[in-house]
């Protein structure tokens, strides 16, 4: 694997970004600017990362192309496919994004988003994106989410299936698909179901951590790696069957020195997965 931060970590030039994750032992990183930066500075961070040897993992395209609004939806529409022709010009492993939610926050839960109606639309959507972007090189992918689609891995099935791009792909966030008792208590064998079935579609990975709080309902926290009960050590194993140099990204924490501490926790431990 190629292990990444979400954070770009203070840095004052593209070189010193690049320079700085290649020295802390980053070997993938997340694009730290996006397409209203402009092409020069979008380039300029694309060389330092490749005079750096470091790949880039993803490229944001965080929106909601399925909003309620229409200028809120039009405005993700360009953001999405601005974003994805910004991944293929600098070769990122992908652009993700999430599908987008049927109310007024983006990465909202409501009960539309389960409707078939809200299913047809994130088809639509996905397919308008890459139609309109006509990537080359690189892949469109949505991130998992616990409160809409795709919410697990039968529905990214079927939704790679519906879709049928070849540019549209699987971003992988196990911790967002941990739901229930039955997945958090038995997390290696859903992590295992995952993997076996969306195998080499997967294009790039986030890393973190699920804990039970001590509730009279359901309630999980999300944590640093470690500080929760993932067989992390299996996700990671799992990540580099499908691609010995996945990128793997951790991501929200809070500040430069978690992320420094995450990385180098699971560092330690990745070295000892055989």
């Amino acid at each position: 694997m190629k292990l990444g931060l979400a954070s770009p970590l203070k840095h004052e030039t593209p070189k010193e970004w690049a320079a700085n994750m290649k020295a802390i032992g980053c070997g993938c990183v997340v694009f730290p600017v996006d397409y209203m930066a402009g092409e020069a500075v979008a380039g300029a961070y694309a060389e330092a990362a490749e005079q750096e040897g470091l790949t880039i993992a993803e490229v944001g395209a965080w929106s909601n192309p399925l909003s309620p609004d229409e200028d809120v939806r039009s405005e993700a529409f360009t953001r999405c496919v601005r974003q994805l022709q910004l991944a293929d010009r600098i070769g990122a492993s992908c652009c993700v994004n999430i599908a987008g939610s049927a109310g007024s926050r983006w990465d909202g839960a409501y009960k539309e988003n389960f409707t078939e109606a809200h299913w047809k639309k994130t088809v639509r959507s996905i397919q308008n994106i890459i139609d309109e972007a006509m990537p080359e090189r690189t892949y469109y992918t949505l991130e998992p989410m616990p409160w809409m689609v795709p919410a697990g891995p039968e529905q990214y099935l079927r939704l790679l299936e519906e879709v049928n791009r070849e540019r549209f792909a699987v971003h992988m966030d196990l911790a967002n698909w941990i739901t229930s008792p039955d997945k958090y208590f038995n997390n290696h064998e859903f992590m295992e179901q995952c993997f076996a079935m969306l195998g080499d579609r997967i294009k790039s990975c986030h890393i973190k951590d699920v804990s039970l709080r001590e509730e009279f309902t359901f309630q999980l926290k999300e944590t640093a790696c470690g500080d929760g009960t993932l067989d992390l050590r299996n996700y990671i194993r799992l990540a580099e069957h499908v691609n010995p140099d996945m990128p793997v990204i951790i991501e929200h924490l809070k500040g430069d020195e978690e992320y420094l501490e995450s990385l180098k926790y699971v560092k330690r431990f990745g070295q000892d997965i055989p």
